[in-house]
């Protein structure tokens, strides 16, 4: 059960002007289920994307990533049930069969259509289910296609804002994956984010690896990087111009928020969680080193079946803090567990009451606090627990 996470309103969703979203059920691990979607963007959209920098990085990421560089984009293919990874020139292959099939269907080339996939990993790409559903294609909204890319999520995960800019309002809509292997290195399992306001390509690539590291690059499940990771997006370029510094910064706040929601959306939906805990770490000397020290904490089995416990067991968590690889001054650390100071200076408070920090942890979200006393530089994670749950999902994941 998702943590504080309902399904979205598809009423809340506003449609992207330049944007047309086709689903279909291809059969691709299971039948009768949205499993394949096709993103149609208006003539002269622009797209940027930052992908997984997992070495064994899977055959749609390649392709992806070489088309980027190419003409105007045309669609985006996304599938789920099958991730095309660790397959070899093959699986290069059958992706490639799937661009030119989709671009047969809008009179694109295939260089100008991006694949993405999403599901288990070194089976070989049903490509040829893929081209025979692509005539049963049907109109569908955001969150019948954030319903299409699901694989052990329990919630489709869609998000809506509009903005106001001196030429008019613009969209921002965007779709995510993922419950488990989510440790990003540069983004989620898969997310989309798409407006209508027209952005240069160069200022949307600078804003894209911004949004991610603000937003996707702050989430851990299971401390795993994902084969397939990607994080597109997309401006149609049929609604407002933005023209200035100053807007392009509005919007990107817009598509920060949106992103952020996604992000978490994630981490409530991770794979058997029962808690979503935000971890702080403040007064460091960089914020690269906060990072450092707040992973740890997240990344941790140890502290995480803690959590899953609603055990305050400390020694856990100052455990994973001295591992971290950041040159921490140990005798310095404060540590809370939402507004309760569990330990001074490196060693327990004397004041502190194990009942209160247990009461703390027993709501279905609270929040980690380590102080450096280092530096003014902060970072903020988010995490959940680890349930017994978490286990079965995975156990169980092929069978």
């Amino acid at each position: 059960m998702a943590v504080n996470l309902p399904p979205p309103d598809p009423a809340s969703l506003y449609p992207v002007p330049g944007v047309e979203l086709s689903i279909a059920m291809a059969g691709i691990r299971k039948p009768n289920r949205k499993d394949l979607l096709v993103m149609r963007l208006a003539a002269g959209a622009a797209v940027a994307g930052v992908f997984t920098r997992n070495r064994f990085c899977a055959a749609p990421v390649l392709l992806a990533k070489k088309h980027l560089k190419g003409k105007a984009i045309a669609a985006l293919v996304v599938n789920t049930g099958n991730a095309n990874a660790g397959t070899g020139k093959e699986g290069l292959e059958r992706a490639f069969s799937v661009c030119e099939a989709v671009g047969r269907t809008m009179q694109a080339k295939p260089a100008q259509i991006l694949p993405f996939s999403t599901g288990v990993i070194m089976e070989q790409l049903p490509a040829e289910k893929m081209i025979a559903a692509l005539p049963g294609l049907k109109p569908g909204g955001w969150a019948a296609a954030a319903e299409a890319i699901m694989t052990t999520d329990t919630v489709p995960k869609a998000f809506s804002r509009k903005v106001k800019l001196a030429g008019g309002e613009a969209t921002v809509t965007g779709i995510a994956k993922g419950a488990g292997m989510i440790r990003p290195d540069m983004a989620t399992m898969l997310g989309f984010i798409a407006t209508d306001a027209k952005l240069p390509q160069a200022a949307l690539g600078r804003m894209v690896k911004r949004v991610a590291d603000r937003s996707f690059n702050c989430v851990t499940v299971d401390g795993d990087t994902s084969t397939n990771d990607a994080f597109v997006l997309i401006s149609s370029g049929v609604g407002v111009e933005v023209r200035t510094e100053k807007e392009v910064k509005i919007l990107e706040e817009t598509v920060l928020e949106v992103a952020r929601h996604l992000a978490q959306a994630i981490i409530r939906d991770g794979e058997g969680a029962t808690k979503f805990v935000t971890v702080s770490v403040e007064r460091g000397r960089s914020a690269a080193e906060c990072r450092k020290v707040a992973y740890a904490i997240a990344h941790s089995p140890l502290v995480k079946t803690a959590f899953f416990a609603s055990d305050p067991n400390l020694g856990r968590i100052l455990c994973a803090m001295g591992y971290s690889g950041a040159p921490i001054d140990t005798d310095r650390i404060d540590l809370f567990i939402d507004e309760v100071l569990v330990a001074k200076r490196g060693t327990r408070n004397p004041s502190y009451r194990e009942a209160d920090a247990q009461a703390a942890m027993q709501k279905p979200e609270f929040t980690v606090r380590a102080v450096l006393n280092r530096g003014k530089a902060a970072a903020t994670l988010w995490t959940c627990d680890f349930s017994f749950d978490y286990v079965k999902i995975n156990a169980e994941y092929r069978t």
